[in-house]
This record gives structure tokens, sequence and C-alpha cells, in this order.
């Protein structure tokens, strides 16, 4: 009766670290895909408006700088998650 109730305690444990590692992947493959699909359309938007409008390119680097860095901070939040679930 203690056998089994060990073996299933053992099995939930590895149940769960084995879900935690399958979260920790997905946390960083969904956080950096968001990423980098928002990476690439701030940098393309803004070249396309500096081909525009080249006078405003001032105003569209700071703003594309800015927006960069909040992306690459949601990434680095994923990669956070990923961290905690992994090493728990």
């Amino acid at each position: 009766m203690a056998a089994e109730v060990a073996v299933e305690v053992g099995q939930a444990a590895l149940t769960n670290a084995a879900l935690a590692y399958v979260g920790g992947g997905l946390a960083i493959g969904i956080g950096a895909m968001g990423g980098a699909i928002g990476i690439g359309s701030i940098f393309s938007k803004a070249i396309e408006s500096a081909a525009r409008q080249p006078e405003a390119l001032p105003l569209v680097q700071r703003l594309m700088f800015i927006g960069f860095a909040l992306v690459e901070a949601q990434v680095l939040y994923a990669l956070l998650v990923t961290f905690l679930l992994v090493f728990k």
C-alpha cells in the first residue's frame, strides 16, 4: 500500500517537472516569436516612413527605438517566466 502511494507521488512529481519544461519552452518560444514579428514590423514601418518623409527621420528614429525597447522587454519577460518555470 505504501509503495503504491510512493510510486504515485513520484509520477506526479515527474509529470509536474515535465509540464514545467514544456511550459517554459512554450513561454520563450511564443514570446520570442511575437518579439521577432513586432521588431520586424517596427523597423519595416520606420524605413518606409523615412523613405516617404526624410525630414522626419529624427522623430521616426526616436519612436522606433522606444518601440524596439518595449518589444524587447516583452521577450525578456518571457525569458524570466521560462527561468521561473524551469528552475523552480
